[in-house]
């Protein structure tokens, strides 16, 4: 992208609780032609207007080549329900960058298994007001394809090792429920991230359960975990924390763990580009993590402590 280009906003999922005129001022002031989608003041229960009116407004912004990118306005619940009826041979013609996250993994999900097209899993419009700067300025550079690379310290029980691979995933809980659709993506070979938000202990093992019986886990090049927030565990205790479950699940496998990465349901949610070449390197609680192929004509290093 570049400044002039025309970006649009919908909510293909659940309705807005409030306007979103901070997130349209912010990319206005990166020089960027903002278009509203009716769903952005629509309701239909809980959503953002009836499953025709949603499909409608994204599939007219999948069609317009003058619309460069097509952000989420929220996640929330309702993208499945819609995502049947899309017709993306515009988008094929004309790709574009589809941004979101939590819900949005639908397409995500989606567009990696049918398009094998870059998207990018990041801040929305109505998460752009929590959002730490930093976040913020690394969805700004990944939607101007300037370079990104994340350099952290992660306290928790990493598994050293350095792999290169495409970066898929998202919620753990919505790439679960793609299973058996169309929508599923290819896992191996890859860079898998996860995070999920309000689930019980319990369910991130089940879930975990689900993607090893199914064969997902065992050809992954690493595995990234991003937050698990708002956890909640039944009276009698689970007995593990999201990490050490996830851990459970692929210690057994040659290739790197890393835990802590700020994206999720978070203010410091990092912006992650989809169905690029990455390279992942753990050394202990030292994690790097680099996009390939991208001419760095600038560079941002996150230093997190």
């Amino acid at each position: 992208m570049k400044p002039g280009d025309t970006v649009a906003i919908t909510c293909p999922a659940k309705k807005l609780p409030r306007n979103i005129e901070d997130a349209v001022k912010l990319l206005e002031s990166w020089g960027l032609n903002v278009i509203l989608g009716e769903t952005v003041h629509a309701s239909w229960n809980q959503f953002a207007g009836s499953d025709e009116l949603r499909t409608n407004d994204f599939q007219r912004f999948l069609d317009d080549p003058s619309v460069k990118a097509i952000f989420a306005a929220r996640g929330g619940y309702g993208t499945i329900r819609i995502i049947d009826r899309l017709d993306f041979s515009g988008f094929i013609n004309h790709p574009k960058w589809i941004i979101g996250f939590s819900d949005i993994t639908v397409l995500h999900s989606h567009i990696q298994s049918l398009y094998k097209t870059e998207s990018i899993h990041g801040q929305m419009p109505l998460t752009i007001r929590e959002g730490s700067e930093i976040s913020i300025e690394t969805l700004r550079k990944a939607l101007f394809n300037e370079e990104i690379n994340y350099t952290y310290t992660s306290k928790a029980n990493n598994k050293s090792g350095e792999a290169e691979g495409i970066l898929i995933g998202g919620n753990l809980s919505l790439l679960v429920m793609m299973a058996g659709s169309v929508s599923e993506q290819d896992f191996s070979g890859k860079i898998l991230f996860l995070e999920d938000v309000g689930e019980y202990l319990y369910s991130i093992d089940r879930m975990m359960w689900n993607l090893k019986r199914a064969g997902k886990l065992k050809n992954l090049k690493g595995l990234i975990a991003g937050g698990f927030t708002e956890l909640k565990d039944n009276d009698t205790p689970f007995g593990q924390t999201a990490e050490q479950i996830i851990m459970e699940h692929v210690k057994e496998f040659d290739y790197p763990v890393c835990f802590n990465f700020p994206a999720g349901h978070i203010a410091d949610n990092r912006a992650l580009i989809f169905g690029r070449m990455s390279r992942l390197k753990v050394d202990g609680q030292q994690v790097d993590i680099s996009y390939l192929g991208i001419d760095p004509k600038s560079s941002l290093q996150s230093q997190l402590k």
